[in-house]
This record gives structure tokens, sequence and C-alpha cells, in this order.
């Protein structure tokens, strides 16, 4: 078991340092190298393992990785996957913030993220396709995808769609057990709207002054009670630091978010750049303990549960249900990425031209998905 250690490491090491584009990029990238080049999981259980992450809060590609870690290795490989997945975009963003502090600001990377963008979303889409034929099991499970990724264009919050998707998959199961038809395939009305999720514990670490231990609680918080992408991050680092703690002002805020975004690895690595800002050297560390930290406990604390979950007929259905919404929720993201793809300084033609010579790699000679980002890289400073 140990022995897939050193193959982990070096694995997640190259993907915390060329894994650009956010969760879902980063997800599709983990099905191509463990799945189609490794097969060290099949697509079914690659799918758990993304449909588990959706279930419990913090970043999901970095709980992927964990998850993937402790399937391989056992517990050795929870931390070294974690880890080597962490760890290199942590040192890129607090080189970036230590750079930002000297001079100023920003790094200019506009030509560079241009080429690469169109590249992401073809890795994105070329998973969605090999996923969504595993995933995509019966009528029904086709029908809760299209629900769940129309709610979520229309406002309903992340978990919501989840959870509503694997009730309706255990509900099948259920009443076919029984003797009874099936669902009708009548599911693809807009779910309820809910928001309230991403403001969880809104009260913890309020009135603290930026001191380090404030600081890991602040940043503990939010990896502990935040569902959902990037975005509600964002949302949440407003209220928190900008609003109620009043430790950073909205350009610096803007500038943070930007660097997790415009870096490799994990979005939450925010956390980096932000400590860094606060409290130098120490605060970039604790910052980031505590926004990542949780993400372990969690997935350990659920990973033992998810073989059993396949042993029953009912709970088997609901997590079918809670993958082809994980898979809605890619969709649904890919959108307005792909939006700003052809709308970035590139222009449309060369971004679109990019992006399908991509998936054609992709698709049809399997090129890994890391030296097409280095690809698109060079194409958008070169265009730049």
């Amino acid at each position: 078991m140990r022995s897939g250690l050193p193959s982990l490491a070096a694995l997640f090491l190259r993907l915390g340092t060329t894994a650009f584009g956010g969760p879902a990029a980063h997800i599709a990238m983990m099905e191509d190298e463990v799945v189609r080049r490794r097969g060290w999981l099949t697509r079914e259980e690659f799918l758990d393992l993304v449909g588990a992450t959706h279930l419990i809060p913090g970043p999901n590609s970095t709980e992927l990785a964990i998850h993937i870690g402790h399937r391989r290795a056992g517990w050795p490989g929870l931390l070294v996957a974690g880890l080597s997945f962490i760890l290199p975009a942590m040192m890129i963003v607090w080189l970036v913030a230590w750079g930002y502090v000297r001079y100023g600001q920003l790094p200019a990377v506009g030509g560079v993220l241009a080429g690469v963008k169109p590249v992401v979303v073809a890795i994105i889409a070329h998973a969605l396709w090999t996923l969504g034929r595993t995933a995509l099991k019966s009528a029904l499970t086709s029908a809760i995808g299209v629900a769940a990724f129309l709610a979520v264009l229309l406002g309903t919050h992340e978990l919501v769609a989840l959870a509503l998707a694997g009730m309706i998959g255990a509900l099948d199961v259920r009443l076919t057990a029984g003797g009874l038809p099936p669902l009708p395939v009548l599911v693809a009305a807009p779910l309820p709207q809910g928001d309230a999720v991403a403001g969880v514990g809104t009260a913890v670490g309020a009135a603290l002054a930026a001191t380090l231990p404030a600081l890991f609680l602040v940043f503990l918080k939010a990896g502990s009670f935040l569902f959902g992408s990037g975005y509600v991050l964002v949302a949440f680092l407003h209220s928190d630091l900008v609003v109620r703690l009043g430790w950073l002002t909205e350009p610096q805020l803007l500038d943070a978010i930007a660097v997790g975004q415009f870096t490799p690895g994990p979005v939450f690595t925010t956390a980096t750049f932000i400590g860094y800002l606060l409290a130098g050297h120490a605060g970039a560390l604790w910052a980031t303990l505590g926004i990542f930290l949780p993400a372990f406990v969690f997935v350990a604390l659920s990973a033992p549960l998810l073989p059993r979950l396949r042993t029953s007929d009912i709970l088997g259905g609901a997590l079918d249900g809670v993958n082809v919404a994980s898979l809605a929720l890619m969709a649904a993201v890919c959108l307005p990425l792909a939006s700003d793809a052809v709308g970035g300084t590139l222009g449309v033609l060369p971004a679109a031209a990019l992006g399908i010579a991509a998936l054609a790699l992709l698709a049809r000679w399997r090129v890994n998905a890391a030296w097409l980002i280095l690809g698109g890289a060079l194409v958008g400073w070169v265009a730049g």
C-alpha cells in the first residue's frame, strides 16, 4: 500500500504546480490522470469520490485529492496527496504576496491567462463527456442532471441541488424495490432557492483583532462552513474581512481573489496571500493551515463510509443522484468560463480555435492536460 506514496506525491506535486482554472478544471485533470492514464480508479469509483466532496464543506478539488490519496495508500496517502497538491500552490501564492507587498502591484499575466482559459474549458468539457457516460445510467439520472444544471443557473444553492438530487435517486430506488413504477421523468423543474448555507457560522470570530490566533480562527471557519465554488469564498471573505472586521480594503480583497484565480492549484490559497498581507510569513502559514485543515478532517471522517454506501441500494441510488448533480455543477461553472475565455484579449476566433485544438488533442491523442495548459500559456504569452 505505502509503495504508492512516491507516485502519489509526484502526481499531486505536478498538479499543484500546473492545475489552473479552478475546481472543475482540477477535477477534470485528476480524472485524466487517475482514471484514464493510471487506472487507479474506475470511472464509477471516481464519480463516487467527486460526489462525496460536494457533500462536505471545503475546497472540492483539494478534498478529491485527499480522497484519492486515501483510496490509493490509506491514511499516509491521505496526507501525502493533500499536502502535495496544496504546497506548490501555497508557495507560488506566498511568493506573489511577497512581491505584492514589496512592489505594490500584481504581476502582468493577462496574456498568459488568455491562452490558458480556452484550454481549461476544453479539459472540463472532455471530462464531462467521459464521466457523463458513466453517471447517466437511466432516463431519471439524465433528468436529475438537467434539473440540477437548470437549478444552479437559476440561482439555487449548490448544496440544495445536491441534496434534492440525492433524495430523488434514493426515492426512486425505494419505490422500485417496493414494486411501484419508477419516478416519472418530470424532475427538471427549478429547485428551491437557498443561500443560507454560505452564511453559517458568521458569528464566529466577531470583534477579533488581526492576531495570529484570530487569523487562524477566521480561516478555520471558512474551511469548516463553506460549500460551493470559489465565488462563495469571495462573498464570505468580503463579509468577514472587509465589512465586519475591517482587516482588508476592497481593492486588497480583489487583488487577493485575482491571485487565487491566476495561480495554479487550489483557489483557497487566497488565504495564503491574505495571511501574508495581514501578518507576514507567520500569517501566511496560519491562514493556510486554518482554511485547509478541515478538509483533511472531513475526508478522514467520511472516506471509510463511502464503500458502505454502495452496499445499500437506497444509499447507492442517492449517491448516483449526487454524482450526476455534481457533473451538472461542473457544467454550470463551465459556461461563464467559456464566455470569459472567448471574450478575452486573445479574440473570439483564436480562443475558440485554441479550445477546439486542445479538445481534439485530449480526445484523439490523449495528450496530458498539463502540457496542453503550458502550450496555451505559451500561445497567450506570444499573442500578448
